[in-house]
């Protein structure tokens, strides 16, 4: 079997297994039924820039698609501050990307799960949440949450398989933008990238 870092690398397959089984156990916490793809992960993670000083904090990162992108971004483990709902995600994501802060917790709580853990300004927030389980209430007061917690103008990074945003826009307080949908995902997807001027 493979290695990563020393510690055997889990083939695809296995991590397809344990979000469907996941995603049969709590629909609404679990948002896909297989992790993202690798083009997807490199798309969201290549709207945050490692040459910028400070962490980056991602949300529902699963069995860790995207947490390895932003690390063959450049990112250094010790700047990720992943929180987690699932615990068997959690014990997972520890052992598969060690140095990585791995938070169980809820992401809609972002500012109480994060207190006293981040290190300064987040470069900005990356999101695989199921946000359209949420009210749109909910997932404004998250996504300002996680500007509050970045620098000005770092941006919030999600993704979807809807044709319509999942953060509500407001003209002049919450902007987003679109990326071109990614063929090569299951389901197909898109990523928006939103920003509070």
């Amino acid at each position: 079997m493979p290695e990563r870092r020393g510690v055997p690398f889990k083939p695809r397959l296995n991590d397809e297994l344990r979000f469907l089984q996941s995603w049969f156990q709590n629909p609404l916490k679990t948002g896909a039924v297989s992790p993202s793809g690798r083009a997807l992960a490199r798309m969201m993670a290549s709207y945050l820039d490692p040459r910028m000083e400070g962490p980056v904090i991602e949300l529902g990162p699963g069995t860790g698609p995207v947490t390895k992108a932003l690390l063959e971004r450049g990112f250094a483990p010790e700047r990720l501050f992943l929180i987690e709902y699932n615990r068997e995600f959690c014990n997972l994501l520890r052992l598969r990307y060690p140095g990585v802060t791995v938070i169980q917790g809820d992401a809609y709580e972002m500012r109480k799960t994060l207190k006293g853990k981040l290190p300064g300004p987040a470069v900005g927030t990356i999101s695989s949440l199921p946000l359209f389980t949420r009210s749109p209430q909910d997932r404004d007061r998250m996504v300002n949450e996680a500007f509050d917690l970045s620098h000005a103008g770092g941006p919030f990074v999600q993704f979807t398989y809807a044709v319509v945003s999942p953060v509500p826009l407001k003209s002049g307080v919450i902007e987003g933008k679109r990326s071109p949908r990614v063929w090569m995902n299951l389901p197909p997807a898109r990523v928006w990238v939103y920003r509070r001027p």
